[in-house]
């Protein structure tokens, strides 16, 4: 089903050209457990990422995205963006209850290539335009999903606030109270923003998220291609709780970075200055993907949606002690679990394929 985007969104903003700092303006980004208006997803279609169209790995990366995308519709409206060429294609595995939006896509990482959404006290919705460089120039071949996040603002008739610096959405979580969690092996990468001082990173950060407290945790995983997204090692579930990836195996090779990870925030506080709750959720063993590096599995990267989490299974032992954790902490929820294997081997997960549109009232003035 095609749709009409700014139809159904509700985004009714007059378009707006580029604007200066979000902050001065009133804006910040919400906690990714704030209601939603919509869910946007982008249909696989890199060769580099899933294998050429018609190969076995992209057919299960197809059936993969449609099944994420059909858990989130269980909470709440879901827009597939694909390439003209492959709307149909997407239309047909998603089902009639997904929304399906022609635009030009390299890759398909929207909480990375899509714009991070910001709410105002007034109702009003504006987009982050992060600079994308492809994490530091893996894919040289990036220049439509370097434009994504504009295009989308543009269609949504939203206002438009252009980073100076290069970051993706899987780099930052926020609580909506002032606080972001970040790993600085992607926010000071000299692959990504060479002369940027931790401090300067941390006015950024404040001028367009809003936050007024940074936590720099150690590290990410072992050989993520991301060089370490905090999306694949911890997030909120709840202000100054927050949910670890951890591991009790002294012989895994993130056993190092995820128990400094746990011992950074066990000392830290966050934005009203209150002490963190460590919420651990145990990573399943060590598998290699296709390429011979380690596949960055972690329950971690799961979404929130509308009165649900849709998180990521395994097929191992430990999906079920992740799911019973993260229930008896978000038990105001429904959680269901979707086989993420396919995903992984693409270098991402759930969380990493989603991007999540707040309600706003859009008042005027």
């Amino acid at each position: 089903m095609i749709s009409n985007e700014n139809k159904e969104t509700g985004a009714g903003q007059e378009s707006a050209p580029l604007l200066g700092v979000p902050v001065r303006d009133g804006f910040a980004m919400p906690a990714e457990w704030m209601p939603h208006q919509r869910c946007f997803i982008a249909w696989p279609c890199h060769d580099g990422t899933f294998g050429p169209a018609g190969s076995a790995r992209r057919k299960a990366a197809y059936a993969a995205y449609a099944d994420v995308a059909r858990a989130i519709a269980k909470f709440e409206p879901v827009t597939m963006l694909a390439n003209p060429s492959q709307v149909a294609e997407a239309s047909q595995m998603c089902g009639a209850e997904i929304s399906v939006m022609p635009i030009p896509l390299t890759d398909s990482w929207t909480r990375d290539t899509g714009p991070s959404f910001l709410i105002d006290s007034k109702g009003r919705l504006a987009g982050v335009d992060w600079r994308f460089n492809a994490w530091g120039g893996n894919y040289p071949d990036h220049g439509e999903d370097a434009a994504l996040a504009e295009r989308l603002l543009s269609s949504l008739k939203l206002p438009r606030y252009a980073a100076p610096f290069f970051m993706e959405g899987g780099a930052v979580h926020v609580d909506g109270k002032g606080t972001a969690l970040v790993t600085a092996s992607v926010l000071l990468n000299p692959n990504r923003n060479p002369n940027l001082t931790r401090q300067t990173m941390e006015k950024h950060l404040h001028d367009y998220l809003g936050v007024d407290t940074v936590i720099w945790l150690p590290g990410g995983l072992e050989d993520d291609e991301t060089d370490g997204h905090v999306d694949n090692v911890a997030c909120f579930l709840a202000p100054s709780v927050v949910a670890i990836l951890d591991t009790d195996d002294k012989t895994d090779g993130n056993y190092a970075a995820l128990k400094a990870n746990k011992a950074h925030l066990a000392k830290s506080k966050d934005a009203q200055g209150r002490s963190l709750e460590i919420v651990s959720l145990y990573q399943p063993p060590r598998q290699l993907g296709l390429n011979g590096r380690r596949l960055a599995l972690s329950y971690i990267n799961f979404y929130f949606a509308n009165g649900g989490i849709v998180m990521p299974s395994f097929d191992h032992p430990a999906d079920n002690d992740a799911y019973k954790k993260l229930q008896q902490y978000c038990s105001d929820r429904r959680i269901i679990q979707v086989p993420a294997q396919a995903i992984v081997e693409g270098g991402g997960g759930i969380h990493c394929i989603t991007q999540q549109m707040p309600v706003a009232e859009n008042k005027k003035g």
